[in-house]
């Protein structure tokens, strides 16, 4: 075993049967892969790793199990699932491009299909088979949430361990108090109870613990505002994204490599192959101003979706109205972030009594509305921003105007 230590946890164990993925090359890429990705230009302590949030997923899925084991709800499930968990738990990432998620936005493969390979074959892969024989492929359905698994839901789920590691170890490492979660409380409170609808073993709740997943989803609110929506940070990324879409699309630049880049790898790359004065903005932190924002709440009836999902208009889109503003093609900017579901419920509760209830996105009768409550706290964090070269006086309607004819 190996004890490391941890900002969070204190101290975190990880059991021999892993050590040989955690000493892997693709795990201890992800060592320079950070997890916030430019929010570092904001909150400056935010250079953690998605190599430490791995390990803080791997530990609470091992404490987790653990628990679950002790009060005896593991007895009529198979007794390699645990050790399924803690591996699809540290793994979960391991497909990760550099910068966190950007570069998802701007149409490159989903990290969760660029894992594929590294489960399924080679090094990784064999030591899950000293699990089961069929671990690999039970490992990704669990990371990819289309698991069987009564204790799927551990990693992809209303509850799932790697949100409640990622709220709070941000929250921590860029010293702000958003991301406080009564995590000892939810553990204690999970129970693998019979779904209701179809009698399937699975992850649930005991209604003691409904308390604490409200402060899971306060807590991704405020970091969601605060953090991964910050307007600084926001800037920055649309930035790197137009960086590296031009690249790609310039052909400097191999999509099918850039997963295997660390950050600064990546940075390195970009200099040789496409410099230039978007790359030395992000360096020195001269990043693009805000010229218009609006709140989604104030955009209601407005279908501007597309900013997010159709990379290639979106770039039409910015570079006729930078066109339009006497701005050059990418010194102008959009962002309008995926929609983002603040807490997808679909969890059995266990009432006092002894009854299953399932909590969705429609709410349960007797308790607070949680699903109107995501979405408003989603409504009201969430921008349209134009970002600028230098900011400009623009004025809304000639905004919507050129968005709704691009």
């Amino acid at each position: 075993m190996l004890h490391i230590r941890c900002p969070l946890y204190s101290s975190i164990t990880v059991e021999s049967a892993f050590l040989p993925i955690l000493d892997g090359p693709e795990m201890q890429r992800l060592r320079n892969v950070r997890q916030l990705g430019l929010a570092h230009l904001v909150y400056p302590g935010a250079t953690h790793s998605r190599f430490e949030h791995a390990l803080g997923a791997y530990h609470l899925a091992r404490v987790a199990t653990a628990m679950l084991r002790e009060r005896g709800a593991l007895a009529a499930i198979a007794p390699e699932e645990p050790a399924l968990v803690m591996a699809a738990a540290m793994l979960h990432d391991i497909g990760h491009y550099p910068f966190s998620h950007a570069l998802e936005e701007i149409g490159l493969e989903h990290h969760e299909s660029v894992a594929v390979p590294f489960i399924l074959d080679g090094p990784i892969a064999d030591v899950l088979r000293g699990f089961a024989p069929d671990a690999p492929s039970r490992v990704l359905a669990m990371i990819q949430g289309t698991s069987e698994s009564p204790l799927g839901g551990l990693i992809s789920g209303s509850i799932d361990l790697d949100k409640i590691d990622y709220l709070r170890r941000d929250a921590r490492m860029c010293g702000v108090p958003y991301g406080e979660i009564d995590l000892d409380r939810l553990l204690h409170a999970l129970v693998v109870v019979s779904r209701p609808s179809d009698g399937r073993l699975t992850v649930g709740i005991r209604e003691k613990g409904l308390a604490a997943l409200e402060s899971l989803l306060f807590a991704k609110y405020q970091m969601y505002r605060n953090v991964y929506w910050h307007h600084a940070a926001r800037s920055a990324t649309a930035m790197y994204k137009r960086l590296v879409a031009d690249a790609l699309a310039a052909g400097r630049l191999d999509g099918r490599a850039v997963a295997r880049f660390t950050d600064e790898g990546l940075l390195h790359a970009l200099s040789t192959a496409a410099p230039g004065a978007l790359l030395d903005a992000i360096r020195l932190r001269r990043l693009y101003k805000r010229s218009f924002e609006r709140s989604a709440a104030d955009l209601e009836g407005t279908s501007l979706e597309w900013i997010a999902a159709d990379p290639a208009r979106t770039r039409r889109a910015e570079d006729a109205l930078a066109q339009q503003l006497g701005l050059a093609p990418g010194e102008l900017l959009l962002d309008y972030p995926a929609k983002e579901r603040m807490l997808g419920l679909d969890l059995p509760v266990l009432s006092r009594d002894g009854t299953i209830r399932q909590l969705t996105d429609d709410g349960m009768r007797g308790l607070i509305n949680l699903p109107m409550l995501a979405d408003e706290f989603y409504r009201t964090a969430r921008y349209l921003r134009v970002l600028t070269v230098r900011r400009i006086d623009v004025t809304e309607r000639v905004i919507l105007d050129a968005l709704a004819s691009a």
